[in-house]
């Protein structure tokens, strides 16, 4: 019952929560035993605590399995049609080039967590951040905007002209209006709106 389930909602190789196992008429205890039966018959296997997967075989007959970032984006980030949270600080500065620093932690804003900390996934280390304001699939892009103004010196590896360019290309892409920045702006520090007006942004969304 509980691999039929399984298989039906999950692909191979995809990370598979514990907290997500709420199956009808299945106890917590009898959950786990269960999932202990099918990792020992190789059906499942286990990534981490409370993580696991469906095995895949390579063309060279290895089992493949999710990696660290795969597994932080479906917990912590998105999920299915869910939006949670979003890459943060030096990571998305480096994902839309305002940066050229490759990020040895990944940063994280999330719903998911209660407090501010270090998450460690399988070998790799993540800090995970509450939001400011709760992310939805809608606010996410706008959001993760405003949360990079926060400091936006101290990602910066060119200049604000260049900066500016690139939020460009960020706020096409993603449908951001001023409407949007309106919306939540003033629920951030002081430091997002002097960001803004630095990169001079109301330009662009004028």
């Amino acid at each position: 019952m509980l691999y039929n389930y399984i298989k039906d909602h999950y692909k191979e190789a995809e990370p598979i929560f514990l907290a997500d196992l709420l199956i009808k008429n299945i106890t917590e205890s009898e959950l786990n035993q269960q999932l202990k039966e099918l990792c020992e018959n190789g059906l499942l296997q286990q990534y981490d605590e409370e993580v696991y997967f469906i095995p895949k075989k390579s063309k060279l007959n290895l089992t493949v399995g999710p990696n660290a970032d795969v597994v932080a984006r479906y917990r912590f980030i998105s999920k299915g049609d869910n939006v949670d949270g979003f890459y943060a600080g030096n990571t998305f500065a480096n994902q839309i080039g305002i940066s050229v620093q490759v990020p040895y932690v990944i940063e994280i804003v999330s719903n998911n967590v209660s407090d501010d900390g270090e998450v460690l996934i399988g070998n790799r280390k993540f800090v995970v951040r509450k939001p400011i304001v709760p992310i939805t699939k809608e606010n996410a892009h706008v959001l993760q905007m405003l949360e990079l103004l926060v400091k936006i010196d101290a990602y910066l590896d060119c200049s604000y002209e260049e900066a500016r360019d690139k939020f460009a290309e960020y706020i096409s892409v993603c449908r951001i209006t001023k409407s949007d920045v309106d919306l939540y702006i003033t629920k951030y520090p002081l430091s997002t709106f002097e960001g803004f007006c630095k990169l001079e942004l109301d330009k662009i969304l004028a």
